[in-house]
């Protein structure tokens, strides 16, 4: 069912942040955002996010309803509404749900990342109309959403999807987890600048990445290396993409889902990704699963689905807490809106 209203929808990445304003369609029609790793302090990542929030709230939508703001964010304990030291961010434990509070007096949720990508896509994207499915988000990091007949599956403790941080090279690559061999130490924006950083290391070949310092060297300029035919660029896709496609084959052995849609940073990448990725899948995928578990690209803009799936997540927690009188919320610059 689509709340009717205004919500803020929020995905923390490890490299950004975006907020967005989603109407009562679904529709996300207004962003902000910023630099996580600029933030010096959870605090200064509090006020950052609420003057984006705030300023989003005075262009778009002044004076007018909003429902709440739902966060998603890697490592996010939607029970506990903490977000519990995640990977690839700077912090450990912190309570984003009381830190937003403090700013706006509007029901807040925060969930995993990859469970909100998760929602976006059943409620507005590639998976509409599915009941068992799987949306892995390949960004800085690696996560996953799994839907399994209908119903989103947190696990025991509100972790279930961290696919990122399955052991793919034992003994391999450090992870921000502090283990070693971690999927997203090579399926990620980060992963595939290591890759093509040991390519060069292992090779004589030319490329125009050996001119760009490794603080330098970003998944983007990678893919217009690529793009151009860099030779080094482009077998960095190859090697990711075959590593992503042994993960996706052992995904549909374990949830027999009709579809992974693919979605984050990485896959900007088009078929540079999705070519190798499938061609691994194709040769790795059980007898049972082939041809019969789909792998698509998410066709919602860069980063929506996160912020589409966690400000329908706040109207469904909202819903129990609804009066019939408006009260009215005062943001940073102390202008008041009108929350449902």
């Amino acid at each position: 069912m689509a709340h009717q209203g205004y919500k803020v929808g929020i995905d923390i990445g490890g490299t950004n942040t975006i907020a967005g304003i989603v109407n009562g369609r679904g529709e996300c029609i207004g962003k902000a955002g910023f630099l996580t790793q600029t933030c010096t302090s959870v605090d200064d990542f509090a006020a950052k996010l609420a003057g984006a929030i705030t300023g989003l709230l005075e262009e778009w939508v002044p004076g007018k309803a909003v429902g709440g703001i739902g966060v998603a964010s890697p490592a996010a304990r939607q029970r506990e509404g903490t977000i519990q030291g995640p990977a690839n961010l700077r912090w450990n434990s912190i309570n984003i749900v009381s830190l937003l509070k403090t700013h706006f007096d509007v029901p807040i949720v925060v969930t995993n990342d990859s469970n909100a990508a998760a929602i976006g896509e059943m409620k507005y994207g590639a998976a509409r109309g599915m009941r068992n499915f799987v949306v892995l988000t390949i960004g800085t990091g690696l996560g996953a959403g799994i839907v399994i007949d209908g119903r989103l599956l947190h696990g025991e403790n509100g972790v279930a999807g961290e696919l990122g941080h399955m052991t793919i090279e034992p003994g391999g690559r450090l992870c921000g987890c502090r283990r070693r061999g971690c999927v997203e130490t090579y399926v990620s924006a980060t992963g595939i600048r290591r890759t093509a950083a040991e390519l060069m290391a292992r090779s004589t070949e030319e490329s125009e990445l050996r001119s760009i310092p490794f603080t330098k060297l970003t998944a983007d300029k990678i893919y217009e290396a690529a793009r151009r035919g860099d030779p080094i660029a482009r077998e960095a896709f190859e090697v990711t993409g075959k590593i992503l496609g042994r993960v996706l084959s052992n995904t549909a052995a374990v949830f027999d889902p009709e579809a992974i849609i693919l979605s984050g940073g990485l896959m900007n990448a088009g078929d540079l990704m999705m070519e190798p990725t499938i061609r691994s899948f194709d040769d790795n995928v059980l007898a049972l699963n082939n041809k019969k578990s789909s792998i698509v690209r998410s066709h919602l803009n860069d980063g929506e689905a996160a912020i589409l799936g966690a400000s329908f997540l706040v109207g469904e927690a909202a819903e129990p807490q609804r009066q019939e009188t408006p009260s009215s919320v005062k943001v940073g610059s102390g202008k008041a809106y009108q929350v449902k």
